[in-house]
């Protein structure tokens, strides 16, 4: 996934009501961000940190940046939970992703469950379809990359659906896309959400199967290029 326009660097000020950052940019500027990340981000709000945005390519847009990524212990950190969707249709289209491989159609938030979209439904004619769930890791503590980083009922309750689609025949799968490249391991935050921790580790031991994929981060794109091993 390439940017649409180069990024700008510039100094993180704060974040604040959840979707505004404020950043003072490399020319000195000061400039109020978007930020589509809604969890804590623990760790990563540190004032002075290095941040990245991306210029709003609508001139009408109230907000004309949105915040991509963050340094954070040396290395870049995506935080634009818009992109982890479009970096796993993009793998999954040139075969990065083997286990979702032998698909002809991936289509976007189709209906199911109680009132629930899917993030993606991978379809190839009579075979079974496969219900992929995307979520954007940021979180890293103690070496290992984590999720939740905030307590999210509407995870638990995606997991919980996606375990019927496997109890009625079909297949449904968890992509957890870390966007930094500084973990081996990814594990569930149990002290954070402990009903999403349990819910996951219930539904996967009963098939939901689940995939972790951390993200190269570049100045000019990002790349899901390597899988994780999950913390037993």
């Amino acid at each position: 996934m390439k940017f649409a326009k180069p990024l700008l660097s510039g100094r993180l000020i704060k974040r604040y009501k959840r979707f505004l950052t404020d950043v003072i940019l490399e020319t000195g500027e000061e400039v109020t961000a978007h930020c589509t990340s809604t969890g804590a981000m623990l760790g990563l709000l540190n004032p002075g940190a290095q941040v990245w945005l991306s210029p709003a390519s609508n001139p009408d847009r109230k907000l004309k940046y949105t915040w991509e990524m963050v340094e954070s212990d040396g290395v870049k950190v995506g935080v634009n939970t818009a992109h982890p969707n479009d970096l796993v249709a993009e793998a999954i289209t040139d075969n990065i992703i083997p286990e979702l491989m032998d698909y002809t159609t991936v289509r976007r938030e189709v209906k199911y469950g109680q009132n629930s979209r899917i993030d993606l439904l991978l379809e190839n004619g009579p075979k079974p379809s496969c219900y992929v769930e995307v979520k954007n890791v940021h979180l890293r503590r103690h070496g290992l990359a984590e999720f939740p980083d905030a307590v999210t009922e509407r995870g638990a309750k995606h997991l919980r659906e996606m375990l019927e689609i496997v109890k009625q025949g079909g297949r449904a799968a968890m992509v957890y896309v870390v966007q930094r490249d500084d973990c081996e391991v990814f594990d569930l935050a149990h002290d954070i959400d402990p009903v999403y921790a349990q819910t996951a580790a219930a539904v996967f031991a009963e098939g939901v199967e689940a995939y972790v994929y951390a993200c190269d981060m570049q100045d000019d794109g990002i790349t899901l290029y390597r899988r994780m091993r999950l913390k037993k």
